[in-house]
Formats: C-alpha cells, sequence, structure tokens
C-alpha cells in the first residue's frame, strides 16, 4: 500500500496523519531519515481495524500496529495522553480515544526535538514547543516536568547527546537527575538497550560524562563511576584519573572501528582499577584480576550478551601485558589466544592501541603469523608420537614458524 493511499482511507474517514518522531527531527537536521512512524487522531480503534485488516497489532498498554506501507511495515500509533499512576515506564494510565488531541499526544513526549509532528498529506510540520529551533543549534530540551515520569528518558538524552554531538540543556539535567530514584528500580534490558545504542554513537564518552554530570551514572553504570577519582601515575596517564582514562580509551576505539564488541571491550578494560586500595593508588597491581571479579558482578546485576562478556573478560585479562611480552613462546601463546577469542585481530588491536598508543610487530604482523602456524597440526607429526606429545611437538613447530617468520620481517626491514 503506497503512503498516499493510507492517508486517503483515513482521512475520507475523518482521521488526521502524522509522521512524528525521529524521522521528521532527522529531516530538520539534514541527515538521511529512516523508517517513519506514524500517529492517527481522531478515530476509533475498531474503524482502524477494519479499515486495514492486515495491520498486526503489537501494543499492549496502547494500540500500536505495523502495517504496510510503501514496501515497509511501519508502526502506526493512536494519538494518546498519558497520567501518571506509578512508579518507572509500566505506572501510566494511558488514554487513546478519538478525543485526544496532536497537541495532547505531542505534550507527553521526553524532548522538543522528537515532538516535531509531519501532517499528512500537506507535510505541513507542527512545531508547538520549539523543536525546530533546539534541533537546529543541536539543543536537547525536555517539554515538561512530564519528562521524568519515565525514568529511562534520562538515558535517552544522554545517548543522544552522544549520537548526534547535542548539549543538554541545563534544567533538562535537573531532571534527569530527579530520574535517580526510579532508575534504581528500572529493568536491567532497559538500561541496556540504552548503553548498546550509546556504544554506537560516534563518541561513546558523551553518554557517560551526561550521566555523571547529572548525578545518575553511580546508579545506572556504577562499575564507571568507581573509576571517578582513581588517580594513575602522571607520567603514563597525563589525561587524569581512571575514569578520563577510559573515556578516552573507549572513543579512540570508537575511531578506530564500528563494533560495539570492541567499543564495549575498551569501555571494560581497566575495570579493576576501580577497586584499587586507596593506599595502592596511584599504582593498580592487580587490577586485571579484579577487573574480571567486577565484570563478573555487573553480569549478575544487569545480563550482558554474552560476546560482550567473553570479549570484555578477555581483553581485562590480557590488555596490561599483550603489548610488552619479550619470550617468543610467551608471545605465541597469546598470538593464539587472541586468534581463539571472540574478538578479530582489528577489534582485539583497536583495544590495546587505544591503551597503549603503540603495538609491537608480533601483535601489527600476529594475524599473519598465526595464519603461517595454523599450517601445522598433528597430521604432519612424526610417527610413534601419541597423547601430550603431539600437542608439544606441534608447539615447538609452531615456534619454529614464528621465528623464521620474524628474521624475515627483521631481514624486510
Amino acid at each position: 500500500m503506497r503512503e498516499e493511499d493510507f492517508v486517503a482511507a483515513l482521512r475520507k474517514c475523518g482521521a488526521r496523519v502524522f509522521i512524528v518522531g525521529g524521522w521528521v527531527r532527522d529531516q530538520i537536521r539534514g541527515v538521511k531519515a529512516h523508517d517513519k512512524d506514524y500517529m492517527v487522531a481522531g478515530i476509533e480503534e475498531k474503524t482502524f481495524a477494519n479499515l486495514f485488516p492486515e495491520a498486526e497489532k503489537v501494543g499492549k498498554s496502547f494500540p500500536v500496529y505495523l502495517v504496510a506501507i510503501d514496501g515497509k511495515k511501519s508502526e502506526v500509533a493512536f494519538a494518546r495522553k498519558e497520567r501518571k499512576t506509578g512508579s518507572g515506564y509500566c505506572g501510566f494510565a494511558v488514554e487513546y480515544d478519538p478525543s485526544v488531541t496532536l497537541e495532547e499526544d505531542l505534550y507527553r513526549r521526553d524532548t522538543t526535538m522528537n515532538s516535531l509532528a509531519m501532517e499528512l498529506p500537506s507535510r505541513q510540520i507542527h512545531d508547538l514547543y520549539g523543536g525546530i529551533a533546539d534541533t537546529r543549534r543541536g539543543i536537547i530540551r525536555a517539554i515538561s516536568e512530564h519528562f521524568c515520569e519515565d525514568p529511562v528518558r534520562a538515558l535517552r538524552a544522554a545517548r543522544q547527546a552522544a549520537e548526534f554531538g547535542f548539549a543538554i540543556e541545563d534544567n533538562t539535567y535537573r531532571l534527569m537527575a530527579a530520574c535517580r530514584e526510579e532508575l534504581a528500580g528500572e529493568p536491567a534490558e532497559r538500561l541496556l538497550g540504552e548503553l548498546r545504542r550509546a556504544l554506537r554513537a560516534p563518541k561513546p564518552s558523551v553518554f557517560f560524562r551526561c550521566l555523571n554530570r547529572a548525578g545518575i551514572l553511580a546508579i545506572t553504570f556504577p562499575e564507571l563511576a568507581a573509576l571517578i577519582g582513581k588517580t594513575q601515575p602522571a607520567a603514563f596517564h597525563p589525561e587524569g584519573d581512571a575514569f578520563e582514562h577510559t573515556m578516552l580509551v573507549v572513543d579512540k576505539v570508537a575511531a578506530q572501528t564500528s563494533s560495539v564488541l570492541a567499543r564495549f571491550a575498551g569501555l571494560v578494560h581497566d575495570l579493576g582499577k576501580g577497586t584499587t586500595p586507596k593506599e595502592m593508588e596511584p599504582h593498580h597491581y592487580g587490577h586485571e584480576e579484579r577487573g574480571l571479579e567486577v565484570l563478573t558482578a555487573w553480569n549478575q546485576r544487569m545480563t550482558l550478551p554474552r560476546d560482550w562478556l567473553q570479549a570484555g573478560g578477555f581483553v581485562i585479562a590480557e590488555h596490561m601485558r599483550a603489548p610488552l611480552l619479550g619470550k617468543e613462546a610467551k608471545i605465541v601463546d597469546l598470538l593464539l589466544r587472541i586468534d581463539r577469542s571472540n574478538l578479530s585481530w582489528e577489534e582485539f588491536l583497536a583495544v590495546i592501541m587505544a591503551d597503549h598508543q603503540s603495538l609491537p610487530d608480533y601483535l601489527q604482523n600476529g594475524e599473519t603469523y598465526v595464519r603461517e602456524m595454523k599450517q601445522v597440526s598433528g597430521r604432519d607429526c612424526p610417527e610413534g608420537l601419541t597423547g601430550k606429545k603431539i600437542g608439544e611437538w606441534i608447539r615447538s613447530e609452531q615456534l619454529k614458524i614464528y621465528r623464521s617468520l620474524v628474521v624475515r620481517s627483521d631481514s624486510a626491514d
């Protein structure tokens, strides 16, 4: 069904049709807009369902339908207004009858840039709260005190600041801070969803800095808040404390790769510094082992994606010594572990480079070295070898291959 046919059918029944949310905002920003979300007003749900019998209802607390428009399944919601009745994002009484107006629907939204609506078919943009001006100026501004009725809006504002490079205005920071108490009881998957999207941003650090400025980082991601104020040797870390170092690393990783897996690994690589005893600072001996404990506790509090947990744990365990090895046997063992990890070479090296600012030859050429070493298999071993002797022979041959490759590389230089 074409959009114009969808709109015409609804208009014929006396309804109004709008494109709302991010698509309109991105039009104003001058960037490529993605999926359209529609909102309809002035129509009974039963009438809508009869008009579009193939539409799939997905909303539970209020009607949202998936309708095939211009070859894509698009969300169509009914204009609604909300009244806070309890805590969290479920604590609302929702009204969505035909009397609910565009103005009432837009007022319940979080920020001005998300309160824009384009009416169809005229394509007139309704801007009731200054969303166009704020979008053009790069300002994230709450529409009203209703902002904190859904506490995860505080994370969404911080995430959008990271995504778009926008600034959050002061009163909105105040409202984000007011979400503190309810955030403690929010489902972990909602916080994790915002974290995932923030890690895709050009500068993920902005997300965490905004949460910290609002006073809610310790509630949402206490493992990162624990890094604040943890001093480091100034000669190696002129950027400041462990939190500043972590923010620097995650942004450097983001500049090298779009991989969320690598970005998360960079984010957690120094988690153990948050539990360093004060008397040990500015040194953080043993922070790798403590970091694994902190990551495990984080996973118990907020179940992390399995691949994040594996990648984060691997980087925590290996990031300090990975670029500092001297013995060939230890180098070969490390290279094979990297190859077996769930991180690609590009992902692992992006984190190590961000943390150490340089890479030794064995890491720069590690993928090539491993490719050659893996040519050796038990099928090639001398007759008569059994059990662990086969493994010892394979390792010995891999060491020989590594040595020969390093000599060849040195000769080429």
